[in-house]
């Protein structure tokens, strides 16, 4: 099975890529109250990017045999995780006024940026270490 981490960590890599683009997009329209964030499309494409990045990720956790109690930059990651759902709901549709959907959004980036570097890094101080 390890001859597949390679393509599937691509794949990852690249619905990363593609769900904080989305993401940043999907936010720019909710702060501007954009009509287009109501379309069909642009509410489905990111559940489905970001279903394809979970399940790819819980391949490689399981392929590798990593799990977040053993390794903390994992856990870290996990967390981290939690809270940028959170914010990227405040984000796109929960935020009252379009200064708090901004501000969220901001945030959001900056713990996807946080991910980013726990990942690369394999360490919870992210790009601090």
């Amino acid at each position: 099975m390890l001859e597949y981490y390679l393509p599937i960590k691509h794949l990852h890599v690249a619905a990363a890529i593609l769900s904080i683009l989305f993401f940043v997009l999907r936010a720019w329209w909710s702060v501007r109250e954009a009509p287009v964030l109501q379309r069909r499309w642009v509410k489905v494409a990111p559940h489905l990017i970001d279903t394809l990045l979970l399940v790819l990720g819980v391949v490689l956790m399981l392929m590798l045999s990593f799990w977040p109690h053993q390794h903390p930059w994992l856990g870290a990651k996990l967390v981290a995780l939690l809270f940028y759902i959170g914010l990227g709901t405040v984000a796109i549709k929960r935020g009252r006024t379009p200064t708090t959907r901004a501000i969220a959004a901001l945030a959001a980036v900056a713990i996807f940026i946080y991910m980013l570097g726990t990942a690369i890094r394999h360490s919870p101080l992210s790009w601090l270490a």
